[in-house]
């Protein structure tokens, strides 16, 4: 894989910042040509560097404006027990994400539901029923003063 110069970084920090820009646009301000802009463009997304393109949802205006962050411990540290929780999540679609972690506990997740009450209903009807949990430690976001994750 072909080192990103400095260009290269200042192209992948704009379009991480907008990724509808223009190439007329992320040109002048990397300052290059827009032809030359297009070609390295191209080929950050051919190395997979950019891995694609996607639109930044406001959860509020979704109806999701509750999000908790979840520790989960499992009560079997097998492969079987970890596959069989991850097909679980996989399917319940409060879950936004779901990180398998070193430390205390196996998962960490980041649900985003509608409300307090949808939350309880999560936790009780979707973790609480899983057979591989063993631990469930809950950490409800107040606000998000720094969010990168677009």
């Amino acid at each position: 894989m072909t080192k990103n110069d400095r260009t290269n970084d200042r192209i992948l920090q704009e379009l991480s910042r907008d990724g509808r820009i223009s190439n007329l646009e992320l040109a002048e301000r990397v300052g290059l040509s827009p032809s030359a802009c297009l070609r390295r463009v191209q080929d950050l997304e051919r190395r997979g560097v950019i891995k694609g393109y996607r639109a930044v949802l406001d959860p509020a205006a979704m109806g999701t404006g509750f999000t908790a962050y979840i520790t989960v411990g499992l009560s079997q540290h097998t492969k079987a027990s970890q596959e069989a929780f991850e097909r679980a999540i996989a399917r319940a679609p409060q879950v936004a994400e779901c990180h398998n972690i070193t430390g205390n506990v196996e998962y960490l997740l980041r649900v985003e539901v509608a409300d307090l009450a949808a939350y309880k209903q999560f936790h009780t009807e979707v973790l609480g029923t899983l057979p591989q949990v063993s631990a469930i430690t809950s950490y409800v976001v107040m606000a998000s003063p720094k969010d990168q994750r677009a």
